[in-house]
């Protein structure tokens, strides 16, 4: 296992704009530093356990990602090594390697752009509400992780920390960022999603959905944020994969499943984590990146 788990940064000189559930971001004047730390978050809510090794598994997966899908649309990375970082970083390195992306400034979109595969998580919980996901007619009779007919685009709103995310139907998007770059985002997540999903089942794993965001860059639209990883996607084993329940997973699902099954309201604060689940939770991160990029962080 790597070094101390970091739960949170804290760099004097450095300007600190954002601490979301996992990452801390620094403001470097024309430029961003997305630090990953070993933070985890399951419905909203982040525990107070961080998961050894946690953000060098997110930034490397994100960084692999980045560069196999650069063909379909423009991303924000510049670098991923400290040796690249501006000046003012350096005294920091040791904290920030291998769990940091160096990136373009860009006015994030403010929703948050999901495509889904297979009917899992809020989709599914849609669906047996209304039969609907997103607003979008499925046929009956679906069960739950059973493969949809064709990828669906289902947009929610990006919510404040603490709150929960909205679904929202593609013409509320439309509403929010104008047709033109709605339909833009909209062709580029589903051929990311396609492309990924692709190289993903030659590895053995079945990409059921993914969470990507988008901003503009000098008025271009351009990937933006963490990209497939274990905190933004759904990754089944496709060997164990049944239909009709929750699919074993290379995602926080466990944990999840964990917490439903503890009897913790989500009201309550965060419980501790024991141990076996942080340890288990960290073995299928670091499975999902050997598996999709090769790399070990042993």
């Amino acid at each position: 296992m790597g070094e101390t788990p970091i739960f949170e940064t804290n760099f004097p000189g450095l300007n600190l704009v954002s601490r979301g559930k996992v990452r801390d971001i620094y403001d470097l004047g024309d430029s961003l530093l997305i630090v990953a730390t070993d933070r985890i978050s399951a419905f909203d809510v982040v525990m107070p356990d961080p998961i050894p090794d946690k953000g060098v598994i997110l930034t490397r997966l994100s960084e692999f990602w980045l560069r196999h899908l650069g063909g379909i649309i423009d991303n924000h990375l510049i670098s991923t090594h400290c040796e690249h970082f501006p000046e003012v970083c350096r005294p920091y390195s040791s904290m920030l390697k291998g769990r940091t992306m160096w990136v373009k400034k860009a006015d994030a979109l403010p929703v948050e752009c999901i495509v889904r595969g297979y009917l899992a998580g809020s989709g599914w919980e849609d669906y047996q509400r209304t039969g609907r996901m997103s607003g979008i007619a499925l046929p009956p009779g679906l069960i739950e992780a059973q493969e949809l007919p064709e990828p669906l685009f289902t947009p929610s709103t990006k919510a404040a920390q603490g709150e929960h995310d909205e679904n929202i139907s593609f013409e509320k998007m439309v509403e929010l960022v104008g047709r033109e770059v709605a339909e833009s985002v909209r062709s580029a997540a589903v051929a990311l999603y396609l492309k990924a999903r692709e190289y993903a089942r030659e590895r053995g794993i079945i990409l059921a959905d993914t969470k990507f965001e988008f901003g503009m860059v000098e008025k271009k639209l351009t990937l933006i944020d963490e990209v497939l990883t274990p905190d933004s996607s759904r990754f089944w084993p496709a060997d164990r994969y049944r239909p009709g329940g929750s699919p074993e997973s290379f995602d926080k699902q466990f944990l999840r499943d964990y917490l439903k099954s503890s009897g913790w309201k989500k009201t309550d604060p965060a419980p501790r984590l024991p141990g076996d689940v942080v340890l288990n939770t960290r073995a299928r991160y670091l499975e999902a990146l050997k598996r999709l990029s090769g790399e070990d962080i042993d």
